[in-house]
């Protein structure tokens, strides 16, 4: 049995990583890529042309609202198609030392915004860039709800400052559209904005003395891709918040497949797109680290996700798949000469909790777009530490040792508590296998012996594993914020590179030597050598040996932060462990005596009658 159970375990092991290598490798299978959208040059020639009261080509339908918007139905529906800026659109820029936002003629929306703090590659001058490659423009109506002001209309550019624009149409000779833009300076006090935050209004005007109905439309929230190589898609995401509810639609629900495609409650082939009818407080299309947040004046009716094929990334062969948001809007029908005005604030920038929990300027929660999940409050202190130390020794490393080494001082009673438990536990061990013997065919007295011999000892079973337990939401807790922490891009420390992503120092056999992962796995070894095991079941104790590298194999693919910081935890476990096993304990009441008392541990009082002495 034991040979099996050792044979299991490597079969397990050699499983395990397999799995973790290569499926996080590879690309979710999909049908043949769509075609890209063309060029819009000559999309429609009315909509290109410019003026006073430029009008489009739209069908007389639009006069009335249109339908909630519906699935696409072309024959290839899994991807929604990119769009490319026409080569004779005006583009306008405008930024400041944070942003620079590319504004477009074409659909009188933003086509992308450049992050100048963050650069696209390691080292590299030019900045990372959000929306690159996009289904829409940032804010452009999209086709499929307002055809005839989307990214093939033509805007009229009717003023332009340092740090504004705004555009201009007229849609079928009888409504005006208005499209204004504020870019905020570098300085904007910290309660008044962020500089990371664009002020948008669309206004519509009634130009005819006739009440003039407008249709359901929707705003492109952008378009998010993968971050780089090191980025398996596991972070690109729609979200929403609809004033009671937070929730995230991540790129794998349009995958399809899954468990849940097992007992139907999912789809079991890739989806083209997820409606979610909900009021918007705000939405969000995001990536690993960036994120694209709109927050409407007035609660928004829906948000649409969609998923989308991008160009392979250099030396690669394989599309990268993304994601594309859509936020659906109502507007009341315009009086005779009437208007009503459309709003809201879009942040395009570093997922950073400390700029997004900033509560007077974001006010309904955005900083969850932090997805730190059930364990949040623990990544909001465990970042706000690890933030505030970084300050004072400049390096994101050390501060994550630092980090580590005062949670470990903080939780040591508790960890001293917990080893101590173990210790005393695995010296009793011969008397529980002598009670296991004399009562096993009485477990309720094996219980109440047990109990007894537990309180005798003064050992608590549940001593060893409470402690720990209090420490395991921190460590999930570190590794939410680890994974998307925008400031550990790039950021060095020793060998790494980047401890966002695995310290991969060379390439074996098509595999990647990560070096932190494995020291991870040393530790973790050369703890469990350590660490007194109480079980004295063969398969349990095989199966512990196993623990370590399995762990190790988890922790393999993922950022060099999270292994960073449960290498030193190791580090500074066996030190911990090597001065409990000095440590002296009373020993434990012979297992003879314990049996004869029944498992009480009292001293047998001798009921025997003395011998009389001889006259």
């Amino acid at each position: 049995m034991d040979k099996k159970n050792t044979i299991l375990g490597i079969a397990l092991l050699v499983a395990a990583f397999a799995l973790m290598y290569f499926g996080a490798k590879r690309t979710p299978p999909a049908p043949p890529a769509p075609e890209l959208a063309k060029p819009v040059s000559g999309a429609n020639p009315a909509a290109n042309t410019t003026g006073a009261a430029t009008s489009s080509t739209a069908s007389t339908a639009a006069t009335a609202p249109l339908p909630a918007t519906t699935p696409t139905t072309s024959s290839n529906a899994v991807f929604a198609p990119l769009s490319q800026t026409d080569s004779s659109a005006k583009v306008i820029s405008l930024g400041n030392d944070f942003i620079e936002v590319r504004f477009v003629d074409f659909g009188g929306a933003i086509e992308s915004v450049a992050l100048n703090k963050y650069p696209a590659e390691k080292n590299g001058a030019e900045p990372f860039v959000f929306n690159h490659e996009h289904v829409d423009p940032i804010l452009a109506f999209t086709d499929e709800t307002f055809p005839g002001l989307d990214r093939t209309h033509r805007y009229d550019v009717v003023s332009q400052t340092a740090n504004e624009v705004v555009f201009r149409t007229v849609f079928e000779n009888r409504i005006e559209v208005t499209r204004r833009y504020v870019v905020p300076p570098s300085n904007i006090p910290r309660d008044q904005g962020d500089p990371y935050q664009v002020y948008h209004e669309t206004t519509f005007r009634n130009l005819t003395d006739k009440t003039a109905p407008l249709p359901h439309f929707a705003w492109s929230i952008g378009t998010a891709a993968p971050a780089g190589v090191n980025d398996y898609g596991m972070y690109l995401a729609t979200g929403y918040n609809d004033g009671k509810d937070i929730d995230f639609i991540k790129r794998a629900k349009l995958e399809g497949g899954g468990i849940l495609s097992w007992i139907g409650a999912a789809s079991k082939g890739p989806v083209p797109r997820i409606d979610t009818s909900v009021p918007l407080l705000w939405a969000s299309v995001e990536d690993q680290f960036f994120a694209s947040i709109l927050t409407p004046t007035s609660p928004g009716r829906g948000l649409t996700t969609r998923r989308v094929e991008l160009p392979p990334l250099p030396n690669s062969q394989k599309p990268q798949v993304g994601v594309a948001g859509s936020a659906g809007f109502d507007v009341p029908a315009l009086a005779p000469n009437g208007e009503q005005k459309v709003s809201a604030n879009l942040y395009v920038g570093p997922k950073e909790y400390k700029r997004l929990s900033n509560p007077d300027v974001f006010k309904v929660d955005q900083d969850k777009v932090m997805q730190f999940g059930m364990f949040k409050i623990f990544s909001q202190i465990l970042l706000t530490m690890m933030t505030w130390i970084q300050g004072m020794v400049g390096n994101w490393g050390v501060a994550i040792v630092i980090t580590t080494l005062t949670l470990k001082t903080l939780f040591l009673p508790l960890t001293l508590s917990a080893s101590r438990s173990a210790k005393r536990m695995q010296k009793i061990q011969p008397q529980m296998t002598a009670l296991r013997e004399k009562y096993k065919d009485n477990p309720q007295k094996l219980n109440q012996a047990t109990l007894e011999l537990f309180k005798e000892q003064k050992v608590n079973p549940m001593g060893g594993c409470f402690p720990v337990l209090l420490t395991i939401p921190f460590f999930f807790g570190f590794y939410a914020m680890l994974r998307s922490t925008s400031e550990l891009r790039f950021a060095e420390f020793l060998w790494a590179k980047d401890l966002s992503a695995p310290d991969t120092v060379a390439t074996l056999f098509n595999i990647p030597i990560n070096i932190m992962p494995i020291l991870l796995g040393l530790t973790m070894v050369v703890q469990m050598r350590l660490t007194p095991q109480p079980t004295v079941d063969n398969a349990q104790a095989k199966m512990m040996k196993f623990m370590p590298y399995m762990f190790a194999i988890f922790c393999y693919n993922l950022s060099c932060a999270l292994s960073l910081y449960s290498t030193i935890n190791g580090i500074f476990t066996i030190g911990q462990q090597l001065i409990i096993n000095r440590m002296k304990d009373p020993e434990p009441a012979p297992a003879a005596a314990v049996a004869a008392s029944g498992g009480s541990g009292r001293n047998v009082k001798n009921v025997t009658p003395a011998k009389k002495k001889l006259k």
